[in-house]
């Protein structure tokens, strides 16, 4: 049995605040702790309530720092970690001419396993313990993905890309081989451990209708698995979709006529709806997934996070590396307060910070398991440091409230400012910096 104390400033979230003075949504402790049991939090509370409890238990001290859930990442791409930060393009030709020849390569066993382990180095360093990821074609790249994720103990989902189209040779399945693989790799890891698979075509344009119906009878034949794709993300990507399926009333539609929305399908992007797409989103209880980095980096739109949830549409956040520009949850949230700005909408740092925890939970219907500090959940933690470079410092000598400093690490805050992550109840931040270096240390030689 393995029992850790942790003391630190404790925030956690119960439900999405109103405003910034709905301090009935969120605990905030000035001196809290959690006791951790086998990677489950078993007690929370003011530290000299716990500490008690706890007896004997090692303490870790983390004051005058920050406690928080981990964050959650709920649209990712595992095979694009070399292509982060190509230049140019819009979301087409930034496919066609960095991330398919960059997927290629994950046809290789070792290079797969390699990429994984940097993968998982930049989430764990950026705060992240959660994510959900797209793999490649290749059944390697899933088994590369979940391996690794097994061996950090780490609750993550993915799945391999359904594509049978409209792409490289080396990037295409069959509709059959697609149904297979998918099919064998959830055998192999879906609710093994921490692991959890997601039915992944991979949008409307690399399918045909013989695999969308393949899609729909993985979905039909294994309920408990999450459903991820890309929907609207660019318009030149919605006109070549209607061409495509010609007898679709709109781009929603394609997914919607295989049976492929629910309430665990989750929606890349959904910028450019239509009326009765978001008639259907509001009805099935589909999950758009806002990108800001990726939609300001490929110019793709503004999402309308305030429209959607007018209809009672609940929205994940998201990094979507590598068209996102940053692993950071943190600077996810950043450029999301900027689009939110720029619809008049001011998003408050209490529903940010919310929003990459327990509000990603619930999209994800894991809050039972994770996104927050209540007992009985996987201890998966992130220490954050408002002071963690100068300039953040020098503001921080003039915050005089939780949600001040909330919005510094918001709008300043990177990997910096992640002073620990834990996992399954485990420090891991700095087992990933080491990890980093070392893979450096054997490119350079």
């Amino acid at each position: 049995m393995t029992q850790r104390l942790l003391r630190g400033r404790l925030l956690t979230f119960h439900r999405e605040p109103e405003s910034g003075e709905d301090s009935g949504a969120y605990t905030y402790l000035e001196d809290g702790a959690l006791l951790i049991q086998d990677g489950i939090i078993q007690n929370a509370g003011p530290f000299a309530e716990i500490s008690v409890k706890a007896g004997e238990v090692p303490v870790t001290d983390h004051r005058p720092h920050l406690m928080m859930a981990g964050f959650i990442d709920t649209h990712i791409h595992f095979p694009q970690v070399q292509v982060i930060a190509s230049w140019g393009a819009q979301l087409l030709d930034w496919l066609n001419n960095y991330t398919f020849p960059e997927e290629t390569r994950f046809a290789s066993d070792e290079h797969s396993a390699l990429m994984a382990r940097a993968f998982f180095d930049q989430l764990v360093t950026h705060g992240t313990t959660t994510a959900v990821a797209y793999c490649s074609v290749h059944r390697t790249s899933a088994d590369a993905f979940f391996t690794e994720a097994t061996r950090r103990n780490m609750r993550m989902l993915g799945g391999k890309v359904l594509m049978d189209r409209n792409a490289p040779e080396g990037l295409q399945d069959t509709p059959q081989s697609g149904y297979d693989d998918t099919n064998a790799l959830i055998a192999d890891w879906h609710a093994k451990g921490r692991n959890g698979y997601v039915i992944t075509p991979r949008f409307a344009i690399t399918s045909t209708p013989e695999q969308m119906a393949m899609a729909q009878a993985l979905a039909r034949e294994h309920p408990d698995c999450h459903i991820q794709t890309h929907l609207s993300e660019n318009k030149d990507e919605i006109a070549f979709t209607k061409q495509l399926y010609p007898q679709a009333r709109d781009y929603l539609d394609v997914y919607q006529s295989y049976g492929l929305l629910g309430q665990k399908t989750l929606l890349g992007h959904s910028i450019h709806l239509e009326s009765r797409e978001i008639d259907a989103l509001a009805e099935t209880g589909a999950h758009p997934v806002f990108c800001p980095t990726s939609n300001l980096f490929l110019g793709s739109g503004l999402f309308d996070h305030g429209g959607l949830r007018a209809r009672g549409i609940a929205n994940g956040i998201a990094t979507d590396v590598g068209a996102g520009t940053s692993y950071s949850m943190l600077q996810t949230l950043n450029e999301g307060y900027k689009i939110l700005q720029l619809q008049g909408l001011a998003l408050h740092p209490l529903q940010a910070f919310h929003w990459a925890t327990h509000g990603n939970a619930c999209v994800l219907g894991l809050e039972d398991k994770i996104g927050n500090l209540d007992p009985g959940t996987e201890a998966d933690v992130v220490i954050l440091n408002a002071r963690s470079t100068p300039a953040m410092a020098l503001r921080m000598d003039r915050v005089g409230s939780l949600a001040e400093e909330l919005f510094v690490l918001q709008m300043m805050g990177d990997d910096r400012a992640i002073e620990e992550v834990y996992v399954s109840g485990s420090p891991s931040k700095s087992t990933s910096d080491r990890s980093a270096l070392a893979h450096l240390a054997l490119d350079l030689t």
